[in-house]
This record gives structure tokens, C-alpha cells and sequence, in this order.
């Protein structure tokens, strides 16, 4: 994917310099609310079966405006030196690597990722459209993926914990998180995340990934939004809620949903994305012959 890599070195090494404030991966205090657990069909979901080569075909017309956002541009910066100065398996192309550091990190970008996941599947039109993460969705699943192949596909007791909402849900049930999940395989490493509701998971589709974390003593285990969920147990407190999840499967409602659009619509849809960007300078004339390439593969 190294005709990613190129684009991604040189926009966040000019956008680093000017960043919006960083904020904590802990939320600030909210009140308590109840959320019923469901199957997130709004969740934008995406495998990328069958369409890796494309879609870093299609990322070549994307990445460059989505790194306007300072704090992808902060989060991606501050992950690739972090890659660069460290020792890491090699079991991931550095693009995947950083993804995961970069989602791992301190900077919000994980919370601001996550609210884009959980509403980015409301349509297909929303997601191409609006959808302002295709680059980070695409290069973390693409992540689970690989390294769950290279792990042996085992399963992973996990335990999340929530702050601030009280989530509820009927045994027997299926449902989803809907975005990326994290987990720890400690339970008392999930306690500074909030101890409202405690996620106690088994999950066969999340990964552990503190080896490209920069905090691996968390034992992060990170959940896809595509992981379906059999409820087994419900215990609801006045103070706490305590669900148990066992993995039931994978579902997904798209598939390939940026390459497998026709080329004649695209050819409507890109031009317009195009004279968007170039007005904000962020699209060039040599993006201009890859979104045709790209019209001519989402063709054949």
C-alpha cells in the first residue's frame, strides 16, 4: 500500500503544526442515562471483502482531505513518530500500525472516530458523503483482520466499562456495539473508564492490540462494529448495570460500500467532491487522474 503511504508522510507532516487542543480519553462527568442495547443498524460496518485493492485505490482520492481535520492530522503525526522511534512486530503493514496507535492515543480521536462509525451506515449516500473517516475505518479493520489471522482466531474474555450511561438489555438478545470497541483483558483496568455499566465480553473477533498501543498496560482488546453479541446476563443496580455478551457471529450491512457504486454515478458524485476540495486547495490536478482511474476500476 506503499502508494498510500506517500500522501499520508507528507500531509500530516504539514498539518502538524497546526492543531486544535488535545482532550483526554476519559469523559468528563455527564449525568446517568439509559441506552437499550440493539443491533446499531445505523453503524457504518464495513469488511472490505474482496475490494482491498481498490479501496487503497479509492483512499488515494480521499486521505488528503480527510487529514484537514487537525485532530486526525495530530493523532496520525504523533503515532507515526511513535512507530518510527519504537520497537514493534512486524505482523502489520506501518499504515495498519499506526492506524491502531493513532486510535490508542490521547488525543479524542477515538471518541470523535466513534461517533462518525455509529451514524456513518444511515446510507449509503450519508456515508460517501459525509462519512469523514473512510482512511482510519478502512486501515483499523483491515488491522482486526490481519491481526486476528496472524493470533489464530482465538476468542478473549474482555471487560469494558461506560461512564455516564446506564445500558440496558433483555437476555437472549443480539446486538452490537456499533463502533470500534475497547476492552481490557484486566477487569480493573476498565474502571478509569467508567464503572456505570461493566461490559463483561467474550468475544471472537476482537484482537489485543497493546502491542501497537501507547498504553499496552491496558491489555486493550479492540472490538469491530460488525461483532454480534448473544446476551446471556443482565444485572441491573441502582448504581450499576452489568451486561455479559458471548460472541454470536459477524454482521454487516455494507460490503465495499466506497468502490461497489456504479462508475456513472460516480462520475456525477466525484466531480462535485472534487470542485468542493479545490476551492480549499486540497485536491490536485494528479488527484484529478486518480479519481478517473478510480472511476474506471469502480466499472469493471
Amino acid at each position: 500500500m506503499e502508494h498510500l503511504g506517500l500522501g499520508w508522510v507528507l500531509l500530516a507532516g504539514t498539518l502538524a503544526g497546526t492543531l486544535a487542543a488535545s482532550s483526554t480519553r476519559e469523559q468528563d462527568p455527564v449525568p446517568i442515562k439509559k441506552v437499550a442495547m440493539d443491533m446499531a443498524q445505523n453503524s457504518f460496518d464495513d469488511q472490505y471483502r474482496g475490494c482491498r485493492y481498490k479501496m487503497e485505490v479509492a483512499l488515494e482520492m480521499v486521505n488528503c482531505t480527510e487529514f484537514q481535520n487537525p485532530l486526525y492530522a495530530d493523532a496520525w503525526s504523533k503515532a507515526k513518530e511513535k512507530w518510527q522511534n519504537s520497537n514493534h512486530p512486524q505482523v502489520l503493514q506501518w499504515e495498519y500500525a499506526v492506524a491502531v496507535l493513532a486510535y490508542t492515543d490521547n488525543t479524542g480521536l477515538y471518541s470523535e472516530f466513534n461517533r462518525a462509525v455509529c451514524e456513518g451506515g444511515r446510507s449509503r449516500e450519508h456515508y460517501l458523503e459525509c462519512f469523514q473517516f473512510k482512511t482510519m475505518h478502512f486501515l483499523l479493520t483491515e488491522a482486526l483482520h490481519t491481526l486476528r489471522k496472524a493470533q489464530g482466531r482465538r476468542c478473549y474474555d474482555v471487560y469494558r466499562g461506560v461512564k455516564g450511561i446506564h445500558f440496558t438489555a433483555r437476555r437472549h438478545q443480539t446486538v452490537r456495539f456499533g463502533q470500534f470497541a475497547s476492552t481490557s483483558l484486566k477487569e480493573n483496568a476498565t474502571k478509569r473508564f467508567g464503572q456505570d455499566t461493566l461490559f463483561i465480553v467474550h468475544t471472537c473477533y476482537g484482537v489485543p492490540i497493546q502491542d501497537f498501543s501507547f498504553y499496552p498496560d491496558e491489555e486493550e482488546v479492540l472490538i469491530p462494529p460488525y461483532e454480534v453479541f448473544k446476551v446471556t446476563n443482565v444485572m441491573s443496580y441502582s448504581s450499576r448495570s452489568i451486561i455479559h455478551l458471548h460472541s454470536h457471529g459477524v454482521c454487516s450491512n455494507y460490503n465495499c460500500a466506497l468502490v461497489n457504486v456504479p462508475g456513472k454515478i460516480m462520475e456525477k458524485i466525484i466531480p462535485g467532491v472534487i470542485e468542493k476540495h479545490l476551492r480549499d486547495k486540497a485536491v490536485t490536478g494528479h488527484t484529478k487522474q486518480r479519481v478517473q482511474r478510480y472511476i474506471r476500476l469502480t466499472a469493471s
